[in-house]
């Protein structure tokens, strides 16, 4: 049985904007992220870098939000799964959150490198 509708563009873009509706209302990490990047990328523009340069640093941190959200997505499955306690649904949001830590880490790393080797 396949329940997956037709691709549709319209629809489909409709979906994503219902899931970042959604996200924006609910998860507080995200938006916390959200925010940052708005400051991060302002401050991409105005660093005195290579056009590469500035282009990591816009990838690694849409990155981060594109991580939170996957992130986002396995923790609203889980829940979906089971509301009690159980070790594999705490690794499954414990290994969601380390995605998310990593793809920080990278984009911090990332600011260091240019910052110091620009």
């Amino acid at each position: 049985m396949n329940n997956k509708p037709k691709y549709h563009l319209l629809k489909n873009t409709k979906y994503a904007l219902s899931g970042l509706k959604h996200v924006l209302k609910t998860e507080s990490s995200f938006k916390l992220e959200l925010i940052c990047a708005i400051f991060i990328i302002a401050a991409i523009f105005f660093i005195d870098t290579t056009l590469t340069n500035k282009l990591i640093l816009l990838t690694t941190g849409i990155l981060v939000l594109i991580v939170e959200l996957l992130n986002s997505a396995v923790e609203n499955v889980v829940d979906l799964v089971t509301k009690e306690f159980a070790p594999l649904a705490k690794t499954a949001k414990d290994i969601g959150s380390t995605a998310v830590m990593f793809s920080i880490c990278l984009h911090i790393i990332c600011w260091i490198l240019v910052l110091v080797y620009a």
